[in-house]
């Protein structure tokens, strides 16, 4: 089903048990249907700890969230409790089961595999290795992420509204910025209060260290239940269905294997939870019909730009259901929901 409300603009909903599409701000040009399931899945958080119980109890409970990379157990945690910058920069962690130990560096909590590793390095797809440049980290911000525009995406602001309203019924839970960049979005998430933790994921070093130097002067923030975590997006240190939703505003085109990714993703959220993302598409909205066959190849080498049917297929072969999608030129949101 579609609605037609601009020439470039699209609607798209395949289930009447999910939210058909997000409810935007007043001035948005984006006009989406305004119905939205009410069911809510359960906050991962609930119980919240006594001030007085001791230190032990509470580092389990804060930390219960992070897993080892290598066998998805949940990892000890050493130092003060809390879930904020400043206590999980200054705590170490450790699997019993592996007995690997990850430790914070850089202002961040290196959980890949390769953590602690002094000789062996990995380099990744260029499309991966160009984000870990500090270059690119540093303007990302600063004039990169504003030409996406051009192509269609409505800008962080709508596109945070957007998010927030598919997220509804994960309101209290445990949200995941997966390849969170410079923190457009984990900062807008982490601000909004609408969740029990947020964590900021990214593999780039640089870009994590850009997304503490824009959140090291905000108290808001810094107090805040906010984690930066280094990760892979397909390995995620999370035990499975331990998260509530998961988020990757322009991302997916940058996964080496997006497959791997969102079936990892499916993995961490518990049922209920909620995926969302964005990304460029291979083929637009205004791409002419005939022209369409001869760009079916993924043209471009560094990036894996996909079709809205993809995406689609892709998604509900790694087990998500009532997929829904917004196009707007080549920008699309889509979002999906584990069984």
């Amino acid at each position: 089903m579609a609605v037609a409300l601009q020439p470039s603009l699209r609607f798209h909903y395949n289930s009447p048990f999910f939210p058909k599409s997000p409810r935007l701000s007043r001035n948005s040009q984006i006009r989406p249907n305004p119905s939205f399931a009410t069911a809510r899945i359960r906050a991962s958080s609930a119980v919240a700890l006594d001030p007085e119980s001791s230190r032990e109890a509470q580092s389990t409970s804060d930390v219960e969230l992070f897993a080892c990379a290598i066998c998805y157990e949940p990892l000890v945690r050493k130092g003060p409790s809390g879930f904020n910058l400043q206590a999980i920069y200054r705590s170490g962690f450790k699997c019993r089961n592996c007995n690997k130990s990850y430790s914070s560096r850089n202002l961040y909590l290196d959980l890949t595999v390769t953590s602690g590793t002094k000789e062996y390095n990995e380099f990744q797809p260029a499309g991966t290795e160009l984000f870990r440049s500090p270059l690119v980290s540093f303007v990302y911000e600063r004039g990169w992420r504003q030409n996406f525009n051009s192509r269609g995406f409505p800008g962080p602001d709508e596109e945070f509204n957007m998010a927030q309203e598919y997220f509804k019924p994960a309101e209290g839970g445990v949200l995941i910025d997966v390849s969170c960049g410079s923190g457009l979005f984990s900062r807008k998430f982490a601000k909004s209060g609408s969740y029990s933790r947020v964590v900021a994921l990214d593999f780039s070093e640089n870009m994590l260290r850009q997304c503490f130097d824009f959140i090291k002067n905000d108290d808001a923030i810094l107090n805040s239940n906010l984690a930066l975590v280094r990760a892979d997006v397909s390995r995620l240190p999370f035990a499975s269905g331990s998260v509530d939703a998961v988020h990757a505003g322009a991302a997916l085109h940058c996964w080496p294997s997006p497959s791997n990714a969102i079936a990892e993703i499916n993995r961490i959220l518990r049922s209920g939870g909620v995926f969302v993302g964005s990304t460029f598409l291979r083929v637009s909205s205004t791409t002419p019909t005939w022209l369409r066959p001869l760009i079916r190849e993924r043209i471009t080498s560094n990036y894996n730009y996909l079709t809205e049917e993809e995406i689609e297929e892709v998604c509900k072969s790694c087990g998500l259901v009532n997929y829904t999608k917004i196009v707007q030129q080549s920008f699309i949101m889509f979002s999906a929901q584990k069984p």
